[in-house]
């Protein structure tokens, strides 16, 4: 019989059928969302679908229950996993059945590769485990719309293993120039300890590291705000997820035009995603140094569209030179006064005197 609807979704098609509980909002608290069992993964889960995901990416959430293991998967779309609480192991199985296993913890980031087989056990007897994926299955699912074809496909995407050391928590450091230096592994183990390098260019003595994960077209990027200092503004297309490390603050975010901002107060186990080119600035309010993760669909290596090729040639340059930046001396003058107040209710103090004016 023929298909008579119009305007099919298949990804939201398949997200009804999983059975978990699909939430929508501009951001989570990801250590508090209610889980349910899913089936197909063996452990409890549920979707987190940020409203400015944009086109090609979601998120789910999966906790294993303590002494668990997930059922053995694979798939042809990438996942990019940031473990919010607990202890585990992940079991990858590459082409000629050689197999990998590495232990992750709080604040471990890994990729899955392209079509791998892989499972997930929880190593703790008495405390489960959680973690967020996200992956670009909307993309996936929209474009092949055929599920035998994206879950039961036999191919081996050799390339996309990487090193053996790469799944041992090492990796390779590839020099660019601030802002554009990489890592490139598959598995980083605290990224709360990992080291950074230094990019001025996003403000106040930031740091940065942009990832290469897993040989994909999934991006990632961490970042560091250090003690009372932000991040310039700066805008977008949607998909940026990000996700809180160390530290707590704020954002504000507000498209072109708007004279009231929205605010998004963070920590480690927030995520959210600015939408399609709505400016939005950080701002860290902790008494340590603040660090987020993003995710995003395509990378500085492989970008993917021009969007972002257009994103990563003017994240750091200022409006006024055709970039994507507000440079301090032209923010809102709301915007520096604001900080003081917030750092205050901390008991904090700014380090903004180099980088900003005290009159602005």
């Amino acid at each position: 019989m023929a298909e008579t609807r119009l305007l099919i979704d298949p990804y939201s098609d398949w997200v009804k059928e999983e059975g978990i509980p699909v939430n929508e909002e501009f951001g989570f608290d990801l250590l508090t969302l209610d889980v349910k069992p899913w089936a197909r993964m063996g452990a409890n889960g549920a979707f987190a679908l940020v409203s400015g995901r944009g086109d090609y990416l979601d998120t789910y959430v999966l906790e294993i229950p303590a002494g668990g293991s997930c059922t053995p998967q694979r798939h042809l779309f990438e996942e990019v996993v940031y473990v919010l609480d607990g202890h585990g192991s992940t079991t990858i199985e590459g082409p000629g059945g050689r197999k990998h296993s590495f232990e992750w913890g709080p604040k471990s980031l890994f990729a899955i590769p392209l079509n791998a087989t892989y499972r997930h056990f929880n190593t703790s007897g008495t405390k489960s485990a959680r973690f967020v994926s996200t992956t670009n299955l909307p993309m996936i699912m929209k474009l092949f719309h055929d599920y035998d074809f994206i879950f039961n496909n036999p191919y081996e995407f050799a390339g996309r293993m990487g090193e053996n050391r790469f799944f041992e928590g090492e990796g390779e450091f590839i020099p660019h120039r601030p802002g554009r230096h990489m890592w490139e592994t598959n598995f980083v183990p605290d990224l709360s300890t990992f080291e950074l390098k230094e990019w001025q260019d996003r403000g106040a003595g930031g740091s940065n590291i942009m990832f290469a994960l897993a040989q994909g077209t999934m991006h990632a990027h961490m970042s560091e705000m250090p003690v009372g200092t932000y991040k310039k503004g700066h805008r977008h297309g949607a998909d940026f997820h990000i996700f809180p490390v160390t530290g707590h603050g704020y954002s504000i975010l507000w498209f072109e035009g708007e004279k009231d901002f929205r605010r998004f107060d963070w920590q480690h186990g927030s995520v959210y995603a600015p939408e399609d080119m709505m400016f939005h600035q950080h701002f860290n309010t902790s008494p340590e140094p603040a660090r987020y993760l993003a995710v995003a669909f395509g990378g500085l290596r492989f970008p993917f569209s021009q969007d972002k090729v257009k994103v990563f040639q003017g994240m750091d340059v200022s409006l006024k030179k055709g970039g994507k930046q507000i440079e301090y001396e032209d923010q809102d003058p709301r915007i520096h006064p604001i900080y003081l107040e917030e750092l205050a209710k901390h008991g904090a103090k700014a380090n903004m005197d180099h980088f900003i004016s005290v009159n602005s």
